[in-house]
């Protein structure tokens, strides 16, 4: 049986990640970046998709597990009948090549322990050329090398498409395994494997515990926002200061089903709410840094514009299938690549304005070319924002007209103006001011369900959409507009087991919506949404029950993923998910400030 997503820790080095069971198996590492191939791949298929496996011989999962505060650095323990064992796990934050250090330290007794490492190059296809060369063990398949270097002698398994060490730690005594990766024409010894693993974690910890210093917030949730912060940071490229939505591929929103996308990728949609998680949280030069970023990205003609693009910025992202993966507890295809990167989405012009409006708040230097981007963009969407598209979910079926993309071409016209007054820019105002205000009076018009009370999907569609939770949020009316809260109140028909949907399913198992087959569980952003709507109209008890039965279902380690099956009791989708710990942190702010005005009023009602 596959191991539960939840069952899976987060390392990062800032470049790439890695997945770590409570088993000690590694069954998620792409090398040298987070959108590499795959060299352990068990997490979509069996160990013979390559993992790596640090633990006591014959145990199973470990006693217990926790990173080091305020840090990546994972410490599992296990209680042995002969003794006690501790794993710590890091992957130091790049300066030259990638490395994963794993070092075992007895805690007392003795314990037999075995390092099983079975590599499988291109996205756990490819079985490599292992040799032994000055104490270590290489594997090499094509482009890439991998070296294992350990406190002692590494042995070739007899298949010899393994490297396993078998060895006792006694109390008191510490052993260090280092997995270092290498272009394969480099024939030298890798810099890290000549570094004591003691120093690596030094200052490993010492950057993680300096940064997290920094955070800003001060609130009952200190210690979930912290970690959800320190995700958002590890899922960061930091050469560029791109933000993969996750380091995973094709962890299923239904088990079994084909709803299993590639997520190692930087999606604009999340760009906003991205760059205001981390500047309330305190990391201005992280905020920058994807400001940049996106700058970088969406330069060219606005008619090109993504919805998602790579970690370099780069644009083609061909979506394949692996079927020689047989895909998390059997959830095929397997992709690798991601189609929507040639979707139409109307929304994410609104995003990237919006963004642009939140940096000049913020005071973040803009380069001199943004305007012409904020211009070129606004003469597109004059043209283009009536069509349909495939929306916020990235609907594979036919374009719709979508109330969420409508609403976004508001906020692309809204925040433009804005900016064209604190720049002094107004040559358009007059036009983009009309575009504005027909586009208000369409969503008001034909976006609303009189019946139900509530702001539908699409046009004339009878479908709760989640993202209406949003339009307070972002300016499009009021939380007092009597149209919101009627929509807070009708969003409970989304609710499942607590959490809520993004959208409702259909019947007979298949989403019309979309088209594709399965169901799916509830999204945790969208509980999230839910919770800051709540607050904003006035049910703060409400929405810190939502907000708090979130927090429940993080896994040991602090981690969510895109979503969480309420009937199964499981996270589903892939993990961790940067938009569910952004959502976090935004939610924790926002019940915080609410909780504070409360708390003020009823000192004045006192007084």
């Amino acid at each position: 049986m596959s191991t539960l997503i939840e069952d899976y820790a987060l390392l990062s080095d800032l470049e790439t990640a890695a997945m770590i069971g409570r088993d000690g198996s590694v069954d998620w590492l792409c090398l040298p970046r987070f959108d590499s191939p795959a060299c352990l791949a068990a997490l979509l298929g069996t160990q013979n998709n390559g993992f790596w496996r640090v633990a006591p011989v014959g145990r199973g999962p470990c006693t217990h597990r926790a990173y080091s505060p305020d840090s990546m650095v994972l410490q599992s323990r296990w209680e042995t009948a002969t003794g006690t064992v501790r794993v710590t796990d890091f992957m130091p934050p790049r300066v030259g090549l990638p490395c994963l250090v794993r070092l075992v330290e007895g805690l007392s007794g003795a314990v037999s322990m075995r390092s099983e490492l079975r590599l499988r190059f291109h996205q756990g296809r490819v079985v490599p050329w292992i040799r032994a060369v000055d104490q270590c063990a290489v594997a090499v398949a094509g482009p890439d090398a991998v070296w294992l270097g350990a406190d002692g002698p590494v042995r070739v398994a007899g298949d010899e498409d393994a490297t396993v060490y078998d060895f006792t730690v006694q109390a008191g005594r510490r052993l260090a395994l280092t997995l270092v990766w290498s272009s394969s024409h480099l024939p030298e010894l890798p810099a890290p494997l000549c570094v004591p693993a003691e120093t690596l974690l030094k200052e490993t910890g010492d950057f993680w515990r300096r940064w997290a210093a920094q955070c800003r917030y001060d609130g009952p949730w200190r210690d979930a926002v912290m970690r959800s912060l320190i995700t958002l940071k590890a899922l960061t490229y930091a050469p560029t200061g791109g933000i993969v939505s996750a380091p995973t591929t094709s962890l299923p929103g239904c088990i079994g089903g084909e709803r299993n996308w590639d997520y190692r990728y930087c999606w604009l949609r999340d760009s906003t709410l991205s760059l205001s998680c981390l500047l309330r949280g305190g990391y201005r030069e992280e905020a920058t840094a994807w400001l940049d970023w996106l700058v970088r990205a969406i330069a060219g003609d606005p008619s090109d514009l993504q919805t998602v693009y790579g970690v370099g910025g780069q644009r083609l992202l061909p979506e394949s299938e692996a079927p020689w993966l047989p895909g998390y507890e059997g959830s095929r295809p397997v992709r690798f690549g991601n189609s929507a990167a040639n979707q139409f989405q109307l929304d994410v012009y609104g995003e990237v304005l919006d963004t642009f409006c939140l940096s000049l708040r913020a005071g973040i230097p803009m380069p001199a070319h943004v305007w012409d981007l904020v211009e070129a963009m606004m003469g597109y969407l004059q043209r283009h924002w009536r069509e349909p598209d495939q929306g916020l979910w990235q609907m594979r079926g036919p374009r719709r007209q979508f109330v969420h993309s409508k609403v976004m071409t508001w906020v692309a016209a809204d925040r433009a103006l804005w900016m064209g007054r604190l720049l002094g820019r107004n040559g358009s105002s007059g036009e983009w001011r009309a575009m504005r205000d027909e586009v208000h009076r369409q969503v008001c018009r034909e976006g609303w369900d009189a019946g139900q009370g509530a702001f539908v999907q699409a046009y004339g569609s009878p479908t709760l959409d989640a993202s209406a939770l949003l339009m307070p949020r972002l300016g499009f009316l009021p939380a007092s507009d009597e149209r919101v809260r009627s929509t807070v109140r009708a969003m409970r028909r989304l609710r499942h087991g607590g959490f809520v949907r993004r959208y409702a399913p259909d019947g007979d198992g298949v989403h019309l919506v979309d088209g594709i087959h399965g169901s799916e569980g509830a999204f945790v952003s969208c509980s999230l949404w839910y919770a800051d709507a709540l607050a904003a109209t006035g049910h703060v008890e409400q929405a810190r029950e939502v907000f708090e039965r979130v927090l429940a279902v993080r896994n040991d380690v602090g981690l969510l993923s895109e979503q969480w099956d309420p009937d199964a009791g499981r996270q589903l989708g892939n993990a961790p998910k940067a938009f569910s710990h952004i959502a976090l942190v935004e939610t924790a702010f926002a019940l915080s400030a609410s909780s504070a005005g409360a708390a003020r009023h009823r000192r004045t009602r006192a007084g």
